[in-house]
């Protein structure tokens, strides 16, 4: 005897409390997946307080930070935000397994609503990187470093990194609808890597090249950098034109990817099945 498909709902508030219920659920089965995995959730917490060591105390000494300061303090801004950037690994590596194996197109045979795969796992996954930023400020702290402004700027700083996850966060979910297998990860890791590292995360654009420097400044994470660490209080925010205009930029970078690839991951994800 097969179980009745319940009727799609028809009216917009029965629609958004299907959709939110559905999001729910999947959000829960990707957070119950990380509690059968703690290994690997310890791994991704704990990958950037390596890179903090190795840079706060290995070749830390010979950066220079303009403006004098300490250089941890100018290093955790920009570690924060590459975590945030590393999470398009995650969010990449996740959604092409599912793929891969099926999951999102039993999901799709499903009578849920059709955007609760990809809000579940956006949801998941911005818990999981406000985990990490909470394990990284943690480990700042354990170091020396230490946030200078109010409890608004502080706040207002968390908040523009959060912003900059979900903007990459979109991103990953449409790369690994794209590819649809694990095994381009290492392309992906490819683009991740010289885009946090040609940015001012770990050194002042200053002692670039000036054309290396000015495409460092443009980096989307740079502005995100440079406007935590002037809300933080913490040395080498930079006199440039993009530098002096950091908080607006750090805010239109996110919204402008998310505005092309949240369609792009929903136009995906409805194309997978053809």
């Amino acid at each position: 005897m097969t179980t009745p498909v319940p009727p799609i709902p028809r009216t917009p508030a029965a629609r958004l409390r299907w959709a939110l219920a559905d999001g729910w659920t999947v959000t829960r089965r990707d957070l119950t997946h990380w509690r059968h995995r703690p290994g690997d959730v310890a791994v991704a917490l704990l990958f950037p307080v390596l890179m903090v060591l190795m840079f706060g105390y290995l070749l830390g000494g010979g950066i220079a930070v303009p403006g004098g300061g300490d250089y941890r303090e100018f290093l955790m801004p920009g570690m924060f935000a590459m975590t945030m950037l590393f999470g398009i690994e995650t969010t990449f590596a996740a959604v092409a397994t599912d793929a891969a194996r099926g999951v999102t197109d039993r999901f799709r045979s499903l009578p849920m609503a059709p955007s609760a795969v990809v809000t579940g796992r956006a949801t998941a996954d911005m818990t999981h990187s406000t985990l990490g930023l909470a394990v990284m400020i943690g480990c700042g702290l354990a170091v020396g470093w230490r946030s200078h402004g109010d409890a608004g700027d502080t706040l207002l700083a968390i908040a523009l990194l959060l912003l900059l996850r979900l903007a990459f966060l979109w991103i990953g979910i449409y790369l690994g609808l794209l590819a649809r297998g694990p095994e381009s990860l290492a392309a992906v890791q490819i683009l991740v890597w010289p885009v946090g590292f040609l940015s001012n995360a770990f050194v002042p654009t200053a002692t670039m090249p000036a054309w290396l420097g000015t495409l460092a400044e443009w980096n989307p994470l740079s502005s995100t950098v440079t406007a935590v660490r002037a809300l933080f209080g913490n040395p080498g925010t930079g006199d440039s034109w993009i530098a002096q205009h950091a908080l607006p930029i750090a805010v239109a970078w996110p919204a402008l990817l998310i505005a092309i690839f949240f369609p792009l991951s929903v136009r995906c994800y409805r194309r997978l099945d053809r």
